[in-house]
C-alpha cells in the first residue's frame, strides 16, 4: 500500500497509546511529536502536517482526555477522525449530468495513468448502467491513441479517435456530438499531459473545457510522485478548476503521504483510487477505510464488498446446503478457490484484517502459484473422482499428478487438505450448525 511506511509508523504508536493508563501534557506533546515526524517522513505536506497536529494537540490536552478511564484510546480516536477530516470526511461520488451524455476530463501529468485510468473509470461507471464512450485527445504521446484503444477493447468499451492530425478541441466535440447521437450517456476524455506542468498544455486543457463543458474535471495523479503531487493537484486547481481526485498506483510500496495533502491542499476530494495495475483495480475512495488502514484498524468492509463482487447469493445458498447435507466435493472445493482468487492477491485481503500486523505480513511469503497447482491437480481428475476422492487410490494418484505437471505429494497434499475441510464441515451437521447454516442462508452477504 502507497502509505506503508506511516501506517506501519502510526500503528506502533497507536498501539503504544492504546496501553496509556494515564497521560499527561508531556505523554501528549511526546505522541505529537512522533506522529509529527511519522507525517513528515511519509511526505506529507508541512502545512499540512503543521495543522493536523495543532488540531489534535488542542482535543488531546483536553480534560476529557486526560481525566478519561482510557487516555490512550481517546488519543487513538482522534488520530483517526482527524485522518478522516484530512483525507475528506464523508466519501465523494461522482455526479452526473441531467442532460446526458456525462461528461469526464481527465487531466494530469505525463505517466500519471491517465489512459489506464480512464478505461477504468468507464468499467466502474458501467457496472452503475452507463454506457461509456472514451476519447482519445492526446495526440502528441506515441502510441497513446494505439494504447487507448487497446485499454478500450480489453474492456469492450468504445473508443472515439481521429488519429494524430486533428486539434484535440475538435476531437472532444466531434465525441460528445457522437455520443449524443449514439446514446452513449458517459463520455471519458483522456487529454495530453507533459512532463512538467506549462502554459501550452493549460491552454489546450481550458480549450477542451470550454468547448465541451465537463460536468467534472477530475485530476489523475501519481501516489508515487512524493511533494510533487501537492504541486501539481494545487496548479491545476488554480489554473484548471478542478472537480475531483483519482489517485493512482496506490499499490506502489513508498511513502505515498503526499497523497494526504492533495484533499487538503484542493478543497476537492479524492473520488477513486487506482489500487493496483489490472484493470478492475479501482474502488471508491473511502476516508473513514482508509483512516484505518493506515492505522493498522483494518478495513472489513472493504473485504466484504470484493467478497460480494466475486460471490452471489445463489452461491451462498447452494454452497449452505451442500455444507449442510455433507455432499461438498472437489468441484466445489475448486469453484471455492476460483472465486477466492476473484478477490486479489491474499496477501491484499488478509491485510483488511483487523489486528493483522502489515509489516508482519510483508515478510511472508504467499505462494500464488499453488492456486495454479491445486487448479490443475483437481482437473486432471475424471468426473468421478471429484465426487468421490475416496476411490482415488495409488495409481489414480500416479496418474492425476502426471496430468497435472505436479508430483504425487501435490496430490496426497490437496486430498488431506480437502479431508480436513470435510471433518470440519461435518461440525456444521449437527444442531448448533445447522442453526448457523440457516442465518448463513438468509444473509445476502456471502458469509
Amino acid at each position: 500500500m502507497a502509505f506503508e511506511g506511516l501506517s506501519e509508523k502510526l500503528a506502533a504508536l497507536v498501539k503504544r497509546m492504546k496501553g496509556q493508563v494515564r497521560v499527561t501534557d508531556k505523554d501528549v506533546k511526546d505522541m505529537m511529536r512522533e506522529i509529527k515526524l511519522a507525517l513528515l517522513e511519509a511526505d506529507v505536506s508541512f502545512k499540512v502536517v503543521k495543522d493536523f497536529i495543532a488540531t489534535i494537540s488542542e482535543r488531546a490536552i483536553g480534560i476529557d482526555v486526560l481525566e478519561s478511564l482510557t487516555p490512550g484510546q481517546q488519543i487513538v480516536k482522534i488520530v483517526h477522525e482527524e485522518l478522516i477530516r484530512l483525507m475528506g470526511s464523508v466519501p465523494a461520488k461522482i455526479t452526473y449530468s441531467s442532460a446526458p451524455p456525462s461528461v469526464y476530463m481527465l487531466c494530469g501529468l505525463q505517466g500519471a495513468g491517465k489512459t489506464t485510468t480512464a478505461g477504468k473509470l468507464g468499467a466502474v461507471l458501467r457496472k452503475d448502467g452507463k454506457r461509456p464512450l472514451l476519447v482519445a485527445c492526446d495526440i502528441y504521446r506515441p502510441a497513446a491513441v494505439k494504447q487507448l484503444q487497446v485499454v478500450g477493447g480489453q474492456l469492450n468499451i468504445p473508443v472515439f479517435e481521429m488519429g494524430t492530425g486533428t486539434d484535440p478541441v475538435t476531437i472532444a466535440q466531434k465525441a460528445v456530438a457522437h455520443a449524443k447521437s449514439m446514446m452513449y450517456d458517459v463520455v471519458i476524455i483522456d487529454t495530453a499531459g507533459r512532463l512538467h506542468i506549462d502554459e501550452i498544455l493549460m491552454d489546450e486543457l481550458k480549450r477542451i473545457s470550454k468547448a465541451v463543458k465537463p460536468q467534472e474535471i477530475l485530476l489523475v495523479v501519481d501516489s508515487m510522485t512524493g511533494q510533487d503531487a501537492v504541486n501539481v493537484a494545487g496548479a491545476f486547481n488554480e489554473k484548471l478548476g478542478i472537480d475531483g481526485i483519482i489517485l493512482t498506483k496506490m499499490d506502489g510500496d513508498t511513502r505515498g503521504g503526499a497523497a494526504l495533502s492533495t484533499k487538503a491542499i484542493t478543497g476537492k476530494p479524492i473520488k477513486y483510487a487506482c489500487i493496483g495495475e489490472k484493470l478492475g483495480d479501482i474502488e471508491p475512495f473511502f476516508p473513514d477505510r482508509m483512516a484505518s488502514r493506515i492505522l493498522g484498524m483494518g478495513d472489513v468492509l472493504s473485504l466484504i464488498e470484493k467478497a460480494q463482487t466475486a460471490y452471489d447469493e445463489k452461491s451462498a445458498m447452494d454452497l449452505e446446503k451442500k455444507i449442510r447435507n455433507q455432499t461438498f466435493t472437489l468441484d466445489d472445493f475448486l469453484e471455492q478457490m476460483q472465486q477466492i482468487k476473484k478477490m486479489g492477491p491474499l496477501q491484499d485481503l488478509l491485510g483488511m484484517l483487523p489486528g493483522v500486523d502489515a509489516k508482519a505480513l510483508k515478510g511472508m511469503q504467499f505462494d500464488e502459484k499453488q492456486y495454479g497447482r491445486t487448479m490443475a491437480v483437481i482437473q486432471s481428475m475424471t468426473k468421478r473422482e471429484r465426487s468421490y476422492p475416496n476411490i482415488i487410490n495409488a495409481s489414480r494418484r500416479i496418474r492425476i499428478s502426471k496430468g497435472s505437471g505436479t508430483t504425487v505429494q501435490d496430490v496426497n497434499r490437496l486430498l488431506k487438505q480437502f479431508e480436513d475441510m470435510k471433518k470440519m464441515m461435518k461440525q456444521f451437521s449437527g444442531p448448533n450448525g445447522k442453526k448457523m447454516l440457516k442465518g448463513l442462508g438468509g444473509m445476502k452477504r456471502p458469509f
